[in-house]
């Protein structure tokens, strides 16, 4: 599931989002594909080398590919990219189970193996120089380049690779241990540059070798030198790695600069050329997005990847606008969008009904939100792969239908005899639309949520319908409007609903902890292939504490499709399941859809420029793009540049 990969860095890239990479990794299983493969010609029959990975078979680079097709070999180095985000960090560990971490911290380790951003489910070598494995994928041998070297200059061996997985199972988040454990039953150096790990038996062999092969290894005598150093608690001291960036310098809650290394070993590899353009990338830290919009009208930083409507539509017309200091860019976008949106808490027994949870979604006024906060700019979703092949529409049939037919019994009657479930429509004209309150209130009412005196519903037990909706201090004013909106309506409808406001740190606690009735997020994206991944956002054995599954849905029906998918031997098949699991995500019903943007929105100084055409999966604006010299020489000749 590459494409799972890819828009994990895409939402590191637009909100410097400090989901686990290692995770993003699991969630990066394989749709597998493979051309240009170059067996070794002593090497028996049934095992594959090759120098990347997929899992039905096909590379799209051969094994001599001069660079990544989507990137530009000539772009030239040096200059700043200088970005803005909000609210605070304490930490510089981006693997801690605790603290808030800085942003882009990931840019400074590198992995055995890394996903493309043109394609789904290919995965070429980086830290490795070729891998193999045996035909039943019972284990995966990488064969390290000799010539990889840590920031400090000390050789990357096996013995860090071994390392950095068992640091991995043994203090990584627990969503991530518990599947990867139960995955990988061995990690051995065989020799200084060769490391093997052995799966288990009785599992599905997706997910299995892109997962080991994303783990970032970083240094095992770092870590052992200090035995505070720890990968699940917070520090301000960086582990060593072997990426293109290190750590230059950091004020806590102000700022962050990561300086490109000159003597990175990997900067000549076909993967990376044209690749990590920049001298040195800055993030500076404002307390809202208010204070962040003002200081990129000033200068005082250089890019921004816009995501409030509100402000794309109104905000850019300030003078370096106007003369042209400042360009305004909506580009392509070919990822599905995440299924963002209101998320149940399903362990609030309040929630238990699933009529219940639709009924409170009638109070969502996606088309009022739509044309009255956010200028008509956004699209609304059903699917969790809107827009995609895979979208699941009108009644199964042909081999959806085979498909959801051999799970048997455990396949509910409606999700064979009625459509999927699609986002509800309401009146543009004003928030409280009168039709669907009135139909959500008797829902309601049958559900066993009658009215009192003090106009607040109550079941049988006396217990008010309650729905609190945590939100951190530095989110987009429009987003915050949106749900002080939703909260207006559920009040009108008698339920106990409010919005809280807190600060970064602690709604990042509470979000960790679960400890909320609804969550607006970004957690759950969308999928294009099958693989571990699926199950850490929808699965039930992670369901109590998976990060990724916000939810915490649990249920039967999606984990057969899930586990029915792994099965799957062709590329038909496999979508015939997923197909089946957008259906019966939909039916299951636990995020109210708010709609998304389907274009990236990016404003910069008139100093940057960017492969054309970008890659379908990924913006690329850390590592794809460039400065012009000259543009930016002539920004700082009219004094445009701080």
């Amino acid at each position: 599931m590459t494409r799972m990969h890819a828009q994990a860095q895409t939402r590191v890239a637009k909100g410097f989002s400090t989901v686990n990479a290692v995770a993003a990794g699991l969630m990066a299983t394989g749709i597998a594909l493979w051309a240009g493969q170059s067996l070794a010609e002593d090497a028996p029959e049934n095992i594959t080398q090759a120098h990347g990975y997929s899992y039905f078979g096909n590379l799209d680079y051969p094994a001599d590919y001069p660079h990544l097709p989507y990137a530009n070999p000539d772009a030239p180095k040096g200059g700043e990219l200088s970005l803005g985000a909000t609210g605070t960090f304490d930490s510089l560990n981006p693997y801690s189970r605790k603290g808030r971490a800085g942003a882009l911290t990931t840019l400074q380790y590198d992995q055995l193996i890394e996903s493309v951003a043109d394609s789904v489910g290919q995965y070429y070598c980086v830290l490795c120089e070729s891998l193999e494995y045996d035909e039943g994928k019972n284990y995966v041998i990488f064969h390290l380049r000799p010539e990889a070297v840590f920031s400090d200059g000390t050789p990357v061996t096996a013995e860090d690779a071994v390392y950095s997985h068992r640091l991995f199972i043994e203090q990584g988040l627990p969503s991530y241990a518990q599947a990867v454990g139960r995955m990988v039953t061995g990690a051995e150096a065989l020799d200084e540059h060769t490391v093997k790990f052995t799966f288990a038996e009785g599992i599905t062999r997706r997910s299995l070798i892109e997962t080991v092969g994303s783990t970032p290894v970083f240094s095992k005598a770092w870590f052992e030198a200090d035995e505070s150093r720890r990968l699940d608690e917070p520090r301000l001291e960086v582990a060593i790695g072997s990426g293109p960036y290190v750590l230059d310098s950091y004020e806590v809650n102000r700022r962050i600069v990561y300086k490109r290394n000159p003597d990175y070993w990997g900067k000549d590899l076909p993967f990376n050329k044209g690749r990590h353009n920049y001298d040195s990338i800055r993030i500076e830290y404002f307390a809202d997005s208010t204070a962040a919009f003002e200081a990129f009208k000033a200068g005082e930083y250089t890019f921004k990847n816009e995501g409030d409507p509100k402000q794309w539509a109104t905000g850019y017309d300030f003078p370096k606008v106007q003369d042209g200091t400042v360009v305004k860019e909506a580009l392509p976008d070919g990822s599905p969008p995440d299924a963002s949106g209101f998320v149940f808490n399903l362990a609030k027994p309040q929630f238990a009904d699933k009529e219940v949870r639709k009924a409170l979604a009638l109070a969502f006024n996606f088309e009022w939100t739509n044309e009255s906060l956010r200028y008509g700019l956004y699209s609304q979703r059903s699917s969790f792969v809107e827009g995609t092949p895979l979208e699941a529409k009108g009644l199964p049939e042909g081999a959806e239908k085979a498909f959801l037919e051999s799970l048997g019994d455990i396949v509910p009657a409606a999700l064979m005899t009625e459509e999927p479930m699609t986002s509800h429509v309401s009146a543009a004209a004003r928030l409280n639309d009168r039709g669907n309150l009135r139909k959500a209130a008797a829902m309601l009412e049958e559900a066993g949520w009658s009215i009192g005196d003090d106009q607040l519903r109550r079941n049988a037990d006396g217990k008010t319908l309650d729905m609190s909706i945590p939100i951190p201090s530095n989110m987009d004013p429009t987003l915050e409007a949106m749900v002080e909106t939703y909260v207006q309506n559920l009040e009108i409808l008698g339920v106990n609903a409010s919005y809280e406001k807190i600060d970064p740190a602690q709604y990042t606690l509470r979000r960790r902890e679960r400890d909320y009735d609804v969550i607006y997020s970004t957690q759950y994206g969308a999928f294009l292939s099958t693989g571990g991944g699926l199950s850490q956002m929808y699965g039930s054995k992670e369901a109590e504490f998976s990060l990724f599954n916000p939810a915490g849905i649990a249920s039967p029906l999606v984990d057969a499709i899930i586990e029915a998918s792994f099965d799957t031997t062709n590329q038909e098949d496999q979508d015939a399941a997923l197909m089946a699991l957008d259906r019966a995500l939909r039916y299951e019903f636990f995020v109210i859809p708010t709609g998304y943007i389907a274009e990236h929105w990016v404003a910069h100084f008139d100093m940057y420029d960017h492969p054309d055409p970008l890659p379908p999966y990924d913006l690329g604006y850390l590592d794809l793009w460039w400065i012009d010299a000259d543009k930016a020489q002539a920004l700082k000749d009219k004094g445009a540049l701080r």
